[in-house]
């Protein structure tokens, strides 16, 4: 059978998703008594992601979650994952800690342990901010995968949408006006989706919008163009205001983007609060399990997730402990949502081409620009960081991390769903894959072929092959 017949091949997705979503533990079929001791009132309620059965009735989760001294927030029954709040310090254990997580509580009762976080991601701080000239020669990432020559083809369908699961998107940046579809755009940060205008526009953050105008920008008047700037962008807020990923706002995000026709998502970020969740580890197997579904779902209903590798600089394959929540790590452990099957990983390169200082490597399945600080272009050719659009009254700013590496793919991806309007997430992944321009490795601690490496996996994508 060759290789394009096995791509297109059926699937049989009512067995396959039955059969990947088991859930740890038995879930009672009836509904749970009251129960025996007061509830809680006082403390601070946390959210917790809990595990059910798939397309178990919402009346016998509701009866569950009160019994035990929860609410709900929200119930996601096509992957039986359900978002709830409650006050009760012991309300995991209630449930079971192989099927409940609050990542919201672990900051709180860890918050030393996890304060080394915001020095990974210091990493994509703006840098500079682009003054009033004309933009387009700046663009030197652009021009690295063909981006311009690409546009000139085909600058993506507006019958494809990409999620940014993001900071938020700043709908009236003058590069973005045109792209972001409010009507598919929703605010995650609960765990429920809320599709009001405020919910998901940025508020302390452009990391969001950074990443968005790679993706789709387009300004005309200052020269600035992004990779498919046709294609429509939805923004799917799911980093809250002190800049934490937890595990609910991912699952809201991934079934938002299945249940509402996104062909590709882009997710710069790893889920909080640590960087490692291992999936047998009690706590951090719920949180696992219910991100896994979550994009499994998302997958099999059409969307390609593409996501940044990490600007830890290590072989993620090779670690042994978890920097931010130390804890042992082994090969039951992952960087959400990249170590779920089906995902892109995405590494970085600077404008000398080779891996970025900052950038992850290991299990990569291709590179992009995302910028390095000591990779310097000539002058007149921008900085080491990549530029985009930034909140600051609608400017542009450079940015370095595999943050904006990830949403280069995103739209080259895009590209090809435009281009391939039928093509399933796997198709997708294997024409990039197959259309990326190899990289061989420079150092030793880089490892294969030049057509599938550590640290740049297939290669560095390209958008003009993508296009034609």
């Amino acid at each position: 059978m060759s290789r394009l017949r096995r791509l297109l091949g059926p699937v049989a997705l009512a067995s396959v998703v039955a059969g990947s979503l088991a859930v740890p533990g038995a879930v009672a079929s009836a509904a749970p008594a009251a129960p025996a001791v007061a509830c809680d009132t006082t403390s601070t309620p946390y959210s917790y992601v809990v595990l059910y059965q798939p397309g178990l009735p919402q009346f016998f989760v509701n009866a569950e979650l009160k019994a035990k001294c929860g609410t709900k927030v929200a119930y996601y029954p096509e992957i039986g994952v359900a978002v709830a709040s409650s006050r009760n310090a012991d309300f995991a254990q209630r449930i079971g800690v192989d099927r409940a997580y609050s990542g919201g509580k672990d900051v709180a009762s860890q918050a030393a342990k996890v304060s080394s976080r915001s020095a990974v991601r210091q990493v994509e701080a703006t840098q500079s901010v682009a003054e009033d000239e004309d933009l387009s020669a700046q663009q030197w990432d652009m021009r690295a995968i063909h981006a311009p020559e690409a546009n000139k083809v085909n600058p993506g369908s507006r019958s494809v949408t990409v999620g940014v699961l993001d900071s938020g998107i700043d709908a009236t940046h003058p590069a973005l006006a045109k792209a972001v579809d409010a009507r598919a755009s929703v605010g995650c940060v609960t765990g429920a989706p809320d599709r009001t205008p405020a919910s998901w526009a940025p508020t302390n953050s452009d990391h969001g919008t950074h990443v968005a105008g790679t993706i789709a920008g387009k300004d005309t008047a200052r020269g600035f163009t992004g990779i498919a700037p046709g294609v429509r962008l939805a923004s799917v807020k799911v980093v809250d205001d002190g800049g934490f990923i937890f595990p609910e706002a991912a699952v809201c995000g991934f079934v938002w983007a299945a249940q509402h026709g996104f062909r590709v998502t882009n997710n710069s970020y790893f889920i909080d609060p640590g960087m490692f969740y291992c999936s047998r580890e009690p706590g951090d197997s719920a949180a696992y399990e219910a991100v896994r579904r979550a994009v499994v779902y998302s997958t099999h209903r059409g969307v390609l997730n593409v996501a940044a590798a990490g600007n830890s600089g290590f072989d993620v394959t090779k670690q042994t402990t978890d920097p931010i929540r130390p804890h042992p790590v082994d090969s039951s452990c992952g960087i959400l949502p990249k170590a779920i099957d089906g995902v892109v990983t995405v590494s970085s390169v600077g404008y000398a081409g080779t891996k970025s200082s900052f950038s992850n490597f290991g299990a990569v399945s291709v590179t992009a620009p995302g910028g390095d600080y000591t990779q310097v272009p000539p002058a007149g050719q921008g900085q080491g960081c990549t530029l985009s659009t930034t909140v600051f009254g609608g400017r542009y700013g450079t940015k370095c991390g595999t943050s904006m590496a990830s949403p280069h793919v995103a739209g080259v991806a895009a590209l090809l769903a435009s281009r391939h309007p039928f093509a399933s997430p796997r198709l997708l992944t294997a024409l990039l894959e197959g259309q990326a321009d190899p990289v061989a490795c420079d150092v030793t601690e880089c490892s294969g072929p030049a057509r599938d490496n550590s640290y740049y996996g297939h290669g560095l994508v390209n958008a003009l092959d993508a296009v034609r």
